[in-house]
């Protein structure tokens, strides 16, 4: 198993800007309303209305836009009367100058976890095909007790129209791959291999290799749905039928994590 493993979504983390321009990890201070009421947790996308931040509305796409992350606050707290640094904002803070620090490049390159649906907590895996398509956000607010957000891209949004994410690539630290060997199914929507572990879960999203002399041939097949593998015998995946020969040795390897951009028209400083 790759390390560190993806155990849950964590919002979206700046790692870069398109085209290799110099990341200096820039951000821009903006206010926050007096005892605004709706948390922001780090790694939210955010928006603005009437000069203030607030949560952007999810999930972020070409008509529902943002201005970029949030990355922590400060304000004066109403109690100790101190300066405040905080990784998020817990909501109905009665100061007057709560400070959101925003990254908003819109050419930012965020790192970000897949899920298996909008509102699941569950990890899947974001197949190759989806490089260079669209893909949708999720709708999962943040911890209180951790301060991070828990936006991620949801692994069944396939090229989705209007989609606020375009995928860059995938993420090969924390890819996970298994091994089995093919019984039947090339060319069909129906894969079935065996030697897997029992109890083990191919997530959605899976992308399916040969293994070719130490070598591994994408088949341009992944699993369009998650399967729990109950026996080291013969297991049954649904998938994208293999546009190649697929026969001995397979393996199936796991992209817990992306790299995504805001796509034109989901970030405001691209709207007209």
């Amino acid at each position: 198993m790759a390390y560190p493993s993806v155990d849950a979504a964590y919002g979206y983390k700046p790692v870069g800007l398109i085209g290799g321009q110099v990341f200096a990890g820039s951000t821009r201070n903006y206010p926050v309303q007096y005892n605004y009421g709706t948390a922001l947790f780090y790694g939210d996308l955010v928006t603005t209305a009437s000069g203030y931040v607030q949560i952007a509305t999810y999930p972020v796409s070409t008509t529902n836009t943002t201005v970029g992350v949030f990355l922590g606050c400060y304000y004066t707290n109403p109690t100790t009367k101190q300066r405040q640094y905080a990784q998020y904002y817990p909501g109905n803070v009665t100061a007057g100058d709560i400070t959101a620090i925003v990254g908003d490049d819109p050419d930012q390159v965020f790192r970000c976890a897949v899920t298996a649906a909008a509102g699941s907590t569950t990890i899947a895996s974001a197949t190759s095909i989806l490089v260079g398509q669209n893909m949708a956000g999720n709708t999962l607010t943040g911890s209180a007790s951790t301060g991070n957000g828990a936006g991620a891209v949801v692994a069944s949004t396939s090229n989705a129209s209007g989609g606020g994410f375009r995928v860059l690539g995938l993420v090969p630290d924390t890819q996970v791959s298994s091994s089995a060997t093919y019984v039947s199914g090339t060319g069909t929507t129906s894969l079935v291999v065996s030697g897997l572990t029992v109890g083990q879960i191919i997530p959605i999203g899976t992308d399916v290799f040969n293994l070719v002399n130490g070598q591994l041939q994408f088949t341009g097949s992944s699993t369009t749905a998650a399967t729990t593998v109950t026996t080291t015998g013969n297991t049954t995946l649904t998938v994208v039928a293999s546009a190649a020969t697929v026969s001995g040795t397979v393996a199936l390897v796991q992209s817990p994590e992306v790299l995504v951009k805001l796509n034109f028209g989901a970030h405001r400083y691209y709207v007209a």
